[in-house]
């Protein structure tokens, strides 16, 4: 392929609210396993990259409420980043690339060039064909060697109104990419249909491939302060256990713009290869039931379904029988806590419902019931005024922070493994079907010193039952002394 390997860049922000309610702010749809996978599609995303000797270990880019389900995603598929870099806020994707370029440079030791070549990928796309998206990439990379800011494009198969498009102009010289003629914004039906009427427009993928410093020079012609901002940001940036901190105070002078506005709209050095493959930036249920498999009604059924007499459906249940009769062309999505029932074709406006839950203050428009934490999760199983019930799971080796609550007491019934339980001045072990009373005022901590899972109910008394009633006196997961 080349001379040095390829850094891959990997987008893991994003909230995915189209996808609610499997996707929320708190756990988004790059962090969850769909059509059918065993892996989330975050962790597709790696192992793609890990099994080719062509590409470094990835740079992940994400913000910091995800940084902890990111870790542990990666030793579960037994992969290490470059680096992961915490994103002070939503910048959108350009400032983004820019922190990962400015590392990279940085951090050349590491990529064994002066200039390396960025891979940039979001976490959360569909590639049914690997191979196809390495050879898409080989031949991409004397282009980007030589200056060009590559993206990639997917042939159009359908008139999709929720992709943007790319018009490919003349031949790149000694390659098999062409030049960028034009992007096209999401556009409408009837649009849609005379662009995949034509042989010259492909879906832009958001894809990308460029050398690190090419891409912040031709950022910084359209848009210096996101270059000098984002500069500055990596050179003052600090540590927090494995991840980088860039300077939230030098960050928060970028504006927020995309890669596709910022530069790729306006350089002359846009380069776009095609990518043939079976490719989806899964932004939608309908989306998702066009990738995936189907019975002979055309219904992607998970879970436990009975659709009887109901045609091209997809209906996803995840925590209780779900049964239709005679309905056609839905999307029905069921959780814990919520559940969605929405024409199937209408699934791009499901982001207008989540912002009315907002508007509402609706815990469920950003929250699931299974909450995840650094050392494991917890679900809410009762709430009522002045209790609340939780299943608590504590991954093997892991603590929760070393703690005291003002206006709550809790009572722990262990139901898996053993606990190593910490209340004042005592220090003792429980196992199986044995409890322990934590009284309002007392310091605590949960540890389990297990090679299994820690599974615990805990009951919850008192006049304040919200998650920033803890005062924190240590912690090794680095979080602030007070809240979660």
């Amino acid at each position: 392929m080349t001379n040095h390997r390829l850094l891959p860049v990997i987008l893991a922000g994003g909230s995915g609210e189209r996808l609610w309610p499997l996707s929320r702010t708190a756990y988004p749809k790059q962090f969850l396993a769909l059509l059918g996978a065993k892996h989330s599609l975050f962790q597709t995303t790696i192992q793609r990259l890990i099994s080719h000797s062509n590409y470094l270990p990835p740079l992940i880019i994400c913000h910091a409420d995800y940084r902890f389900i990111i870790a542990e995603q990666l030793r579960a598929i037994n992969a290490e980043a470059s680096a992961i870099i915490l994103e002070p806020s939503a910048n959108n994707t350009a400032p983004a690339i820019a922190l990962a370029a400015h590392w990279a440079l940085a951090n050349n030791h590491s990529t064994n060039t002066e200039d390396p070549i960025l891979l940039v990928l979001p976490a959360d796309h569909h590639i049914a064909e690997d191979s196809a998206l390495h050879s898409a990439i080989t031949a991409a990379v004397p282009a980007a060697q030589n200056g060009a800011l590559v993206t990639f494009g997917v042939p159009v198969t359908s008139p999709e109104t929720g992709y943007g498009y790319i018009k490919t102009g003349a031949a790149w010289q000694g390659t098999d990419g062409y030049h960028v003629a034009k992007f096209i914004e999401k556009p409408d039906q009837a649009t849609a249909h005379e662009l995949m009427a034509s042989a010259n427009y492909v879906w832009n993928s958001g894809m990308f491939l460029f050398r690190a410093q090419t891409y912040l020079d031709e950022l910084n012609l359209f848009q210096p302060k996101i270059v000098a901002a984002t500069e500055l940001a990596i050179k003052t940036a600090g540590t927090d256990l494995d991840f980088i901190r860039p300077s939230a105070s030098c960050y928060q002078d970028c504006p927020a713009i995309s890669i596709d506005y910022a530069v790729m709209e306006h350089t002359q050095h846009a380069a776009v290869f095609k990518l043939h493959a079976t490719w989806s930036d899964i932004g939608s249920w309908q989306s998702v039931w066009e990738q995936s498999s189907k019975d002979q009604a055309g219904n992607s059924l998970s879970g436990d379904v009975l659709a009887h007499e109901s045609t091209n459906c997809l209906i996803d249940a995840r925590h209780r029988l779900v049964t239709t009769l005679d309905v056609h062309d839905l999307a029905i999505v069921e959780t814990a806590d919520a559940i969605l029932i929405a024409k199937r074709d209408r699934s791009q406006g499901i982001k207008q419902l989540v912002a009315q839950l907002k508007l509402n203050s609706h815990a469920a428009a950003t929250e699931h019931r299974q909450v995840h934490r650094p050392w494991g999760w917890y679900d809410q199983v009762a709430f009522g005024e002045r209790f609340q019930v939780k299943h608590i799971f504590v991954a093997p080796g892991k603590s929760l922070s070393l703690q005291m609550h003002q206006h709550r007491s809790e009572h722990w019934i262990i139901v898996k493994g053993s606990a190593q339980v910490v209340r004042d001045n005592e220090t003792f072990v429980l196992g199986e079907n044995e409890s322990t009373f934590i009284p309002r005022g007392a310091k605590h901590q949960l540890t389990n010193l297990g090679k299994i899972a820690l599974e615990l109910i805990e009951v919850q008394s008192g006049s304040y039952l919200g998650e920033d009633d803890i005062v924190r006196f240590a912690d090794e997961h680095g979080r602030a002394t007070v809240n979660v």
